[in-house]
């Protein structure tokens, strides 16, 4: 049988293996023997030699061997089973919470057991909380473990101990045949790699003498190997995409500059030199042949929506359409507005297509799109509905891309597709994405970055206070709102949770109407509809309203000079690329603002370390590389649920250094190539999927 036949043999092959199991493992992404192979333990505990309870310390995993001297159950606050083991150095006991009769007969006094935990102090010295324990049999050797024990991620329904029989067993099958070698042999030379059937082969049964520390941190030779393999896969899948796009080709969009350079005459202000260098480069990809695949990032009131204005003007100067379309009805609503504004005076045809237009206003718009009489049009992701018909669109606008969904993207593309040619994509985001991240989740794209804030942006000063402190904060927000100002309250939840000792929103806005009466309080969140959102939205925006309590949904959303003041509850829980995006909700005029992060004592490590980044700094591309180390990829971009890549073993903030590499690798192995392909196959089980956004 071929090898890669093995690998790709359906997990249900393997003995003990049936449907209901076969489902569980699906959970971990299970589905063939490859994925087994693939599914490395997250660390090692090592069970190869015994310790002696005398030198035991707390906090440390061991394996310790004795005698039973007393076995009780214990009647207190939380009924337990109490075993107390000595081996001639010292003593440990045992705890149980869950157990039963036999389990007591069994650890009889006078038994001889081993048992491995973590070691803990408890009220009568050094105890380990319900451990893995092995009556033994008397006057028997039982030999410890020879290699160290590998401790799986898991799901429910699937033990440690199942899972690594079901591993061994598919590393048995594989046997000495090894599984094909996709990386360029020059490269893993170049690495001093191992091949990749001995790396896997490592990793799931390491030897006594492994480098812990090595593998624990991800930087053993044999992780590597498999890092910079999937990361290849990666990078090759998203160039295919892009070959794929690019066959098509697109009308090259002449910059004359017959409507650009009047709209920028009549504007307030100049344009940063960032501004204009980006502006130069989307209109040079706009002039070509080609599809423009680029990503626009920049922090937080860089400026980038007047790229996508001038990107819709070189369109529109070639009698062609531009779509704009944002995530939510908010910030759709608002790039309306300010398309709608500076561009109707110009004598040009600004339409609105979202899920709230609806009987004859909708026919109305759709009439407008099809016969080309509308010009641009912006909306949601009700732009990509079957019965939205284009006149002639030539250029995309995606904004806040990563919300938005794999098919989602792909259908606005096709609404563009005529004559064998493809709309202009320019994507932007608001989150900055360090290069490590970006050359990974975007190597399909070019990257441009707007690195500079425009002039008069007042740096809005971030406090830190304990939640003890509430009434002092909400004196602040009365002294602020009394003097004309408005601030945002914003809380994580939408209804109260014991677990997660969140305020409420709706709490919250009770509470402080209750203790502020005299001030105009407005409520929003992700569960009131669309139109009721945008209404409140409206009314903060005219200031009709002093203060806004709100869930995370204002993250983005509309712009109010206005408001100097931001409150926020259990910042802890939010990523800082979320907190970073909040905050900048306010300082976005020329008065001094300010941003409370009201935590909950006692703070995490983690939560300790986020609040200080953002106390510390105020630039989002620092920011997001910290909120990359802390939380990863997918929740740094928000794609947990829109279809992003996940990656299995590589860490982009780990395997950073191999990007450069990675790069290089794949420009020379033809994104078509067998090879790619079989990349694609093996690493990424959506390949053609992505192969085509």
């Amino acid at each position: 049988m071929p090898v890669t036949a093995i690998a790709e043999r359906p997990v249900t092959d393997l003995k003990g293996v049936g449907t209901a199991l076969a489902l569980k493992l699906q959970r971990l992404g299970i589905h063939q023997l490859q994925d087994l192979f693939f599914h490395l333990p997250a660390r090692y505990q090592d069970r190869t030699r015994l310790s002696a309870m005398g030198g035991l310390m707390p906090s440390i995993e061991a394996v310790v061997e004795g005698e039973v001297q007393l076995c009780d159950i214990q009647m207190g606050r939380r009924r337990a089973l109490l075993c107390r083991l000595h081996d001639g150095t010292g003593s440990l006991t045992l705890r149980f919470f869950h157990f039963n009769a036999a389990q007591k007969n069994q650890l009889c006094k006078g038994a001889r057991v081993r048992c491995f935990g973590e070691v803990r102090p408890g009220p009568a010295g050094l105890e380990m909380v319900h451990p893995e324990y092995r009556v033994l049999k008397a006057g028997k050797e039982e030999p410890l473990e020879q290699a160290l024990t590998p401790i799986y991620p898991l799901t429910e329904g699937v033990t440690q101990s199942r899972l690594r029989s079901l591993i061994l067993q598919a590393l048995e099958m594989l046997g000495s045949q090894p599984l094909d070698e996709l990386v360029p042999e020059t490269e893993l030379k170049r690495r001093n790699y191992p091949a990749l059937t001995d790396a896997i082969h490592y990793l799931h049964k390491p030897p006594v003498d492994a480098d812990q520390q090595a593998l624990l941190a991800g930087s053993h030779p044999a992780q590597r190997r498999l890092a910079f393999e999937e990361l290849l896969a990666h990078n090759l899948t998203l160039r295919q995409a892009r070959t794929k796009i690019q066959r098509y080709g697109a009308p090259p969009l002449k910059a004359t500059g017959r409507l650009s350079r009047p709209f920028l005459d009549q504007l307030p202000f100049q344009l940063t030199g960032a501004q204009l260098r980006v502006a130069r480069e989307v209109a040079r990809d706009m002039n070509s042949e080609q599809p423009m695949l680029r990503l626009v990032q920049g922090d937080v009131g860089s400026g980038k929506t007047m790229i996508a204005v001038l990107a819709a003007l070189q369109s529109i100067e070639n009698g062609r359409q531009a779509a704009v379309m944002a995530p939510t009805e908010i910030l759709a609503e608002q790039h309306y507005i300010n398309f709608k504004g500076w561009l109707e005076p110009m004598g040009l045809k600004v339409c609105w297509l979202a899920g709230k237009v609806k009987g004859k206003a909708r026919a109305a718009v759709l009439a407008e799109i099809e016969s080309g009489e509308g010009q641009i049009i912006v909306g949601t992701h009700a732009l990509f509905q079957d019965d939205v018909h284009f006149n002639d669109l030539a250029m995309v606008v995606i904004d806040e891309q990563h919300r938005f969904g794999v098919d989602q993207r792909l259908s606005l593309r096709e609404k563009g597709r005529k004559d064998g040619t493809l709309p202009h994509q320019l994507i932007m985001t608001a989150t900055p994405i360090p290069r490590t991240l970006a050359m990974s989740a975007y190597a399909d794209l070019d990257c441009s970055i707007i690195d500079e804030l425009p002039p008069g942006r007042t740096p809005v000063k971030t406090l830190a206070i304990d939640d003890s402190r509430r009434a002092e904060v909400i004196e602040r927000v009365r002294q602020g709102c009394s003097q004309g100002k408005q601030a945002y309250w914003v809380c994580t939840l939408i209804e109260e949770s014991e677990a997660l000792q969140c305020q409420a929103a709706e709490t919250t806005a009770t509470e402080l109407a209750e203790l502020l009466p005299e001030l105009r309080i407005g409520l929003v969140h992700g569960r009131l509809k669309p139109a009721e959102k945008a209404e409140i939205m409206a009314r903060f925006k005219a200031h009709e309203l002093d203060l806004l309590v709100a869930t995370t949904v204002i993250e983005v959303g509309v712009d109010v000079p206005n408001s100097s003041l931001m409150i926020i509850e259990n910042p802890e829980r939010l990523g800082l690329s979320q907190l970073h995006q909040l905050r900048g909700r306010v300082g976005r005029g020329s008065q001094e603002s300010f941003c409370v992060l009201m935590y909950h004592a006692p703070l995490s490590q983690q939560g300790r370390e986020r609040i200080a980044v953002m106390r510390e700094t105020t630039d989002g591309f620092r920011i997001a590389e910290r909120d990359l180390e802390l939380r990863g990829p997918g929740e740094v971009l928000g794609t947990r649920q829109t279809g992003m890549m996940q990656f299995r073993i590589a860490d982009l903030q780990r395997d950073a250094d191999l990007m450069e590499a990675v790069h290089q690798c794949a420009v020379h192995i033809s994104s078509e190539s067998t090879q790619a392909l079989a990349l694609g196959r093996r690493w990424i089980s959506d390949a053609e999927q992505y192969a085509q956004v």
